[in-house]
């Protein structure tokens, strides 16, 4: 952190500083709510969690070297300096919103609702080609997240990627208040998220409102072959730029070659010419991701030789299309997280794989009422697909299994288990060697521990 003194943080925040004077002017070294991270001459956040109160920590990490704490309960005569604030979270987000205003880099801000991850590092990776990068880190998208982010800016970064995961409204205005962003990048409008935000049309209200917040002379960038998002004309004077896979878009794809799980190669035509690349990871949506990853390219200055470059040094992450050889099995870990547009995709990926598909899925979350009809749907799009064994671990997945048995032939082995624990203990019976084998569902399903458990079979 740069410049960030406790008397401009206690004014930023809208707190009352309790300490010593030669303190109330001395500068932080960075800010954390997590007290076992708090650096020496860093700022303290006691957050309030569900099981845990930051504010039980303030006199372990004020011992430990911190510089100051902020906190909601007035903590009397204290040999430490702190700032008394109403609200923790939320001094927490004005403190980034003062901070972000203090830097002089560009941001891109990227939301939808699916892909923000994957295409956050397809940006990152074309990016990194010429400039000084920083990227939220896992899953530090929200109102907690978004802040640490953005404390972590340090001199040397040119560019931020920040990304905004909503799952209701009034969450994307909060988050692009301290996002500011030069660039807004939205993947599409798909179905995640319906218990709160009701159609796909409150979740385009709710995605595009990162707009309201978007630095001026800055930029928009949707993918166009979103029925949702290219309704989109302008914001403010500023015409979106479109890209999808037709050639009326402003960046577009052609000539895909189909690699299987070894990847996808494309032409992508731009305003400023032509590139062909081999995009790594498998999978027709990371297509897009190239083509975002070529529009903010473009934007920012790079040469059609760095964005090329980028592209093809893409790798992927742990829990995202992220393919493992182990003990003769294939497996895509793809279990982060889900919802039904990202459920099809991966499908669609396993499809590609010329060994026995075995497709090991679980329940996805926050789909409101319409959530049995989600899930019926990703079973018959699986029997579509020929799918040779489909495993639905959960609840909500015996839809899955239901879904897959109205439409597979005799062929398709389709089985359901109500727990992981049920999965597990007959995984012996289900896999063979040479398999490959689709790891997905809601983060809340735990299903890492399926993909740690093929991988030491």
């Amino acid at each position: 952190m740069r410049n960030m003194s406790l008397k401009e943080i206690a004014a930023a925040c809208d707190g009352v500083y309790y300490g010593d004077d030669e303190s109330y002017y001395k500068e932080v070294s960075g800010v954390a709510i997590d007290s076992r991270k708090v650096e020496k001459n860093g700022l303290f956040v006691a957050i309030r969690g569900a099981r845990v109160d930051g504010h039980t920590f303030i006199p372990q990490v004020m011992e430990n070297g911190a510089l100051c704490s902020i906190s909601e309960d007035r903590l009397g005569e204290v040999p430490y300096p702190y700032i008394l604030v109403s609200s923790c979270e939320q001094a927490l987000k004005d403190l980034a919103e003062h901070y972000r205003k203090s830097l002089n880099l560009k941001v891109v801000g990227i939301s939808g609702s699916v892909g923000k991850t994957s295409t956050k590092e397809m940006i990152g990776s074309v990016l990194s080609q010429r400039y000084s990068v920083l990227k939220t880190a896992g899953n530090f998208n929200n109102e907690i997240g978004l802040p640490l982010t953005i404390f972590n800016i340090r001199d040397h970064h040119e560019i931020a990627i920040l990304e905004m995961g909503i799952s209701d409204f009034g969450e994307m205005e909060r988050l692009a208040r301290m996002a500011r962003p030069d660039i807004c990048v939205l993947t599409n409008i798909g179905s995640a998220h319906l218990e709160q935000l009701k159609s796909r049309d409150g979740i385009l209200k709710a995605k595009t409102a990162m707009f309201q917040f978007m630095r001026p002379g800055g930029s928009i960038i949707l993918n166009g072959d979103d029925d949702k998002l290219s309704t989109v004309t302008d914001y403010n004077g500023t015409r979106p730029l479109f890209f999808g896979l037709s050639n009326d878009k402003d960046y577009y794809a052609t000539d895909l070659i189909n690699l299987g799980l070894k990847g996808t190669t494309c032409t992508i035509h731009t305003p400023f010419g032509t590139l062909t690349a081999t995009i790594h990871i498998p999978g027709a949506h990371m297509v897009y991701n190239a083509l975002a990853g070529t529009a903010v390219g473009c934007k920012l200055g790079l040469s059609l030789d760095e964005i090329r470059a980028g592209i093809e040094a893409l790798v992927p992450i742990s829990g995202r299309n992220n393919m493992i050889e182990a003990n003769g099995l294939s497996i895509i870990d793809d279990c982060y997280n889900a919802n039904p547009d990202s459920m099809r995709a991966s499908v669609d990926v396993l499809s590609t794989a010329n060994t026995r598909k075995v497709a090991i899925l679980g329940d996805m979350f926050e789909l409101g009422a319409d959530g049995p009809n989600r899930h019926h749907e990703i079973g018959v799009h699986a029997a579509v697909k020929k799918i040779d064994v489909l495993c639905c671990i959960g609840t909500l997945s015996e839809e899955i299994a239901k879904g897959a048995l109205e439409k597979s032939d005799s062929t398709m082995n389709i089985l359901h288990f109500k727990t992981k624990a049920d999965f597990l203990a007959n995984i012996d019976k289900v896999i063979q060697k040479g398999d490959t084998i689709l790891v997905k569902a809601s983060h809340g399903m735990e299903f890492p521990e399926i993909v740690e458990k093929l991988q030491n079979m």
